[in-house]
């Protein structure tokens, strides 16, 4: 995941953490709880306007809220806003009916592109709800795996650090 990936992935959890009822919440607000810098995290809100997953209103009282409900919105299609599409590398697509110009190359060209495939489903099966749910403690009973436990305690760092 990339830079990009994770600011926005925290700015969107902070905007899900606060009560939406009290209005639109300022960029600089969003940097100083998040730790992010302010001027890319402007960049980065644009991206996520432009994919329809954050709204905005100017001047006073503006800011930034969500576009929808944080149980509509996936990592995955966090990520995608501003990385583009979910993929294990740019390595291009296996050739068809067996003409492979370099031994094994559409063998692995077919295993990146199942690793991506992987990635974007796994993404895909968290919502901005449920790390909410964890950041707060009401996260699900059964032991969850280590790459998901190390994110939530960074999400849960993050938090506590505010």
């Amino acid at each position: 995941m990339s830079t990009r990936g994770d600011y926005a992935s925290r700015a969107l959890l902070s905007l899900a953490l606060r009560d939406s009822s009290s209005g639109p919440t300022s960029v600089r607000d969003i940097a100083e709880r998040t730790g992010l810098p302010q001027p890319y995290l402007e960049q980065i809100l644009l991206a996520l306007k432009g994919a329809g997953l954050v709204r905005s209103k100017r001047g006073v009282g503006g800011g930034y809220v969500l576009a929808r409900p944080p149980e509509a919105i996936t990592l995955a299609q966090i990520v995608s806003a501003v990385d583009g599409p979910i993929v294990a590398g740019e390595f291009g697509e296996p050739h068809a009916d067996g003409a492979c110009d370099h031994e094994g190359q559409c063998v692995l060209l077919a295993f990146w592109a199942e690793v991506g495939e992987k990635m974007r489903q796994h993404l895909s099966s968290y919502t901005l709800a449920d790390m909410v749910l964890k950041v707060q403690g009401n996260g699900p009973a059964e032991p969850i795996a280590a790459d998901k436990a190390i994110a939530l305690s960074r999400a849960m760092a993050r938090s506590s650090a505010r």
